[in-house]
């Protein structure tokens, strides 16, 4: 077995080292809206649950050279967001939304994907989803790199409403095979839900 010190380690080494090791990682597909109207959106993968009650998760966004993206600036601003879950149904306009573009362009429109309103929060959500959580802020906390100077904001949701496709809905469950979801893995490589088996927890 290889050992590493990770401070030996560039920051682009670390990052192969944990996106190739930790997966898969869902992915996050975030709308946020600027002071000035514009709609964001942008995928994210380092995503997860913090908690069922009150229901909340958590995105992690890194820096791009040394400022925030436009989607922690917007959630830190308006203190709302809305978490998309990626599926292969609409995989591919995600990518598109992946572009670097100036912040008063709307992701969502150059993707073609649909804007549809909110029903608790004023940041809409895209229709083209299976399932869409409006979140309202509960912190956001800047994270890593140094001092005056995060890596990251960790942003931590808390859900005020669900948007469910109907037919995933089932007995209070959401079926997985109907939902298609697409994980994310190391570099340009991604992947489908795959075999399906169950383990029971020791009581």
């Amino acid at each position: 077995m290889i050992s590493i010190d990770p401070t030996v380690l560039s920051i682009r080494e670390n990052y192969k080292f944990l996106s190739g090791s930790i997966i898969p990682r869902p992915v996050a597909f975030v709308t946020t809206q600027s002071l000035e109207g514009v709609l964001n959106a942008a995928p994210f993968s380092y995503f997860n649950i913090v908690t069922e009650e009150p229901p909340m998760i958590s995105v992690s966004i890194q820096h791009l050279n040394g400022k925030m993206k436009d989607t922690s600036r917007n959630a830190v601003e308006q203190k709302e967001f809305v978490v998309h879950i990626s599926d292969e149904t609409y995989v591919d306009r995600i990518n598109e939304t992946a572009k670097p573009l100036p912040s008063d362009e709307s992701e969502v429109q150059y993707a073609g994907l649909t804007p549809v309103t909110s029903t608790r929060i004023s940041v809409p959500g895209v229709k083209e989803a299976s399932i869409r959580m409006e979140c309202v802020l509960e912190k956001a906390i800047p994270l890593g790199g140094k001092k005056d100077s995060p890596s990251c904001d960790l942003l931590i949701g808390r859900i005020v409403y669900y948007h469910i496709r109907d037919d995933l809905y089932q007995n209070g469950r959401i079926d997985p095979n109907g939902l298609n979801p697409v994980s994310r893995l190391a570099g340009s490589s991604y992947a489908k839900l795959g075999e399906i088996f169950e383990l029971t927890r020791p009581s």
